[in-house]
Order: C-alpha cells, then structure tokens, then sequence
C-alpha cells in the first residue's frame, strides 16, 4: 500500500507552490446565499493565471523534481486545464514538456496549451486512450509522468485549496467541490477533516458518464464510455490502477450529486449574470447543484469554482439561452 498522504504534506505543498500560485478569493454571494438559505462563498480558483485549480498540484509535484528528472522533461494527459498548468509550470521553471490530449478537446483549451510552450500532441479519441498513449511515450523517452489527479504531490497541491477555505471562513459547515478524478476534492477533504471531521464535503458531477460518482456508489472501480458535455475539465476515468484518490474520496467525501446540462448552463449563465464571472461548465457544477436544491447547507458553505477555460462562443450562446 501506497503511504497516507498527511496535512503536513499540504502544509509543504503550501510553501512549494507559493511562488507561482496564487491565494484566490472566497467572495460572498448574496444571491446564492438567499436561494440556499444559508451563507455560501465562492472560492475563486478560476482567477488562478492558468485559469484553474489544477495550477497548485502541476506546482507541487514539478517543484518536488529532481535536477536530473527536470532536465528530461516531463509528460502529462489532460482534457484541458491540468496540461494549461503543466505546461505553465515547466516554462516558469525551464522544463521541457509534452503534453497529450484527446481529439474531442475544446479548441480553446488546446490553443491555451499551446500558448505556455508545451508541445501538445492529440492522441486518441478519449481520455483513458489518451491517457496510454501518454504513458507508451513516457517510458520511451525517459519523461516523468504528471499524473493529472492520482499523485501525493498533486493531491496534496490542490489541498492548499483547503487550507486557505478553512482560514477565510473557519466556521465553513460544508465544502461543495467538482468531482472527477478526485484530486481535488481528496486534498481539500483532507484538510478539512484534519481541522473537523464535522465539515460536510460534497462531491459533484455532471449526469453524463461520472465515473469517480459511479465507482463510489459500486465500493469499486468502473469504467463507462464517455459522453459530450458542458462540463468537459470533468471528463475521463480513473484508469486500470488507482493508488490514491478512491480510497480517499470513500473515506473522506460524505455525499456527492449529480447536474444536468440545463442546470450547469444555466449556472454558468448565473455566474455571468450575477457576479460577472466567466466560469466553464466543469467549474459551475456546484453552483448548479445549489441553486438546483440538489445540495443544501446548513451553515456557512464554501463552493469551488474551479476554472474559468469556456470558449467564448460558447458562453455567450449560453447566456443567450439561459440568462
């Protein structure tokens, strides 16, 4: 068995990460607050440079590298947002890097890869044969693999999310967080928990092939064939072997929902509208799930937003549609 991931590992990702990350902002929302009935506050991880969390463990693992591991470079998969950060991450610190993506990635989201630096390579029609692709070209040249989710340095990077919620609100009662691989949301649980295992974390998905929701409700890991959807940063399955991040979200996460298309358009139309905040569909799932009623808080209540990478066209047609 792998060793446990500890707070001190977040504590250390912490002072890692600190030159490249930033601490982002936990704004009230009046609005969310009135439709939930109770206080809710955004966690603004979409105003981190590269547009999303994933910033914060694509830092902890490629600051942990050796000398002689930075100088071969590193590889990753990603269905957007996390190979944004890898390849952010290797030009702040002269790493070459190749990152491999899906046929089915969001054209804007390929561009922004490509703007950092990294050479982007689309392999493969889904994530998991993306994913192997990604793996093939690692052990043949020599690369380190950033895995996107199930990696104690990663983990323990998006926990730093955690910590800086439980400081800005130390009354927090739960903690709503999109829910895909599960890096996320095991290292902000872990950190939460550590302070009280009475803080609620809540796990949320899109309704169209969640994995991580459907491995959790079968105590196993599933596979399912993926499926189009507004919420695609959420995409992808856990692949043949998972060392981490199911066990933790089986011990850690105490529910976890599931949105439709309409409720996270309409989220992100909301956030739009509302607070002015552009917002992609995988990082609006918990505002969906609130202003739905599908989560409900019974105190104080932090939401994740967590990334801000939509097509711009998109996001117009959307608030179009929904505003």
């Amino acid at each position: 068995m792998p060793d446990p991931i500890t707070l001190r590992d977040v504590y250390r990702a912490r002072r890692s990460i600190a030159s490249i990350v930033l601490r982002t902002p936990l704004l009230h929302s009046p609005v969310l607050s009135q439709r939930a009935g109770a206080p809710i506050y955004m966690k603004l991880e979409s105003a981190q440079i590269t547009g999303s969390f994933k910033l914060r463990g694509a830092a902890n693992k490629m600051r942990n590298l050796s000398d002689e591991a930075r100088a071969r470079g590193v590889i990753t998969v990603s269905s957007g947002n996390h190979g944004r950060a890898v390849a952010y991450v290797a030009g702040q610190l002269g790493v070459d890097a190749v990152v491999c993506l899906a046929g089915n990635v969001p054209a804007n989201k390929v561009a922004g890869i490509k703007r950092y630096g990294a050479q982007v390579m689309i392999a493969g029609s889904s994530y998991d044969e993306t994913t192997a692709h990604a793996l093939a070209l690692q052990k043949t040249r020599g690369l380190t693999f950033v895995h996107p989710f199930d990696d104690p340095d990663v983990i323990a990077g998006q926990g730093t999310t955690g910590l800086e919620i439980l400081e800005d609100l130390p009354d927090v009662d739960t903690v709503i967080v999109p829910l895909s691989g599960g890096g996320l949301i095991s290292g902000i649980a872990l950190a939460l928990k550590s302070a009280s295992r009475a803080i609620r974390v809540i796990g949320v998905s899109m309704a169209r092939a969640p994995v991580m929701y459907h491995c959790l409700q079968a105590g196993r890991i599933v596979s399912m064939p993926e499926e189009p959807t507004l919420a695609d940063a959420l995409v992808g399955g856990l692949g043949d072997v998972n060392h981490y991040t199911f066990d933790m979200c089986r011990e850690l996460l105490d529910d976890a929902a599931l949105v439709s298309e309409d409720e996270i358009a309409e989220a992100m139309a909301f956030m739009l509208d509302t607070h002015h905040l552009v917002v992609e569909g995988g990082g609006a799932v918990g505002v969906a799930a609130l202003l739905s009623g599908k989560v409900t808080a019974g105190g104080p209540a932090a939401v994740v937003v967590t990334g801000s990478n939509v097509d711009t066209g998109l996001l117009a047609e959307i608030a179009g549609r929904y505003g």
